[in-house]
């Protein structure tokens, strides 16, 4: 059986996390994303240390829809090497847990 998991990754602004949140869901990649306000990041990218402004989007989703969903973030996202992160959800409310599984399997008929 598949776990479910909780994917992060930061982008430049809401209209291209909305954008990702939306293909996502549409998808069956993910059951939920949650757009997080603004956060500040300081990072060290290429020897300098930068600042910048992110969107932080969690995704929650299925450890065998992982590999699918990371591909569909990097080819949307804008960034060089885009933040992702995926960690497995080791407790939660059984009934939450069964429906992302639910939203998260593929369609058969497709």
């Amino acid at each position: 059986m598949s776990e479910a998991m909780l994917i992060l990754t930061n982008l430049p602004d809401a209209a291209s996390a909305r954008a990702l949140a939306q293909q996502l869901v549409e998808r069956k990649l993910a059951a939920c994303v949650n757009i997080m306000p603004a956060v500040q990041s300081v990072y060290r990218w290429q020897g300098a240390v930068e600042q910048a402004s992110e969107v932080t989007v969690l995704i929650k989703s299925v450890s065998n829809r992982y590999a699918e969903l990371e591909s569909a973030i990097r080819a949307v996202h804008p960034y060089e090497l885009p933040e992702i992160i995926a960690l497995p959800i080791v407790a939660g409310l059984p009934a939450y847990l069964n429906w992302i599984t639910a939203e998260t399997q593929k369609d058969v008929n497709v």
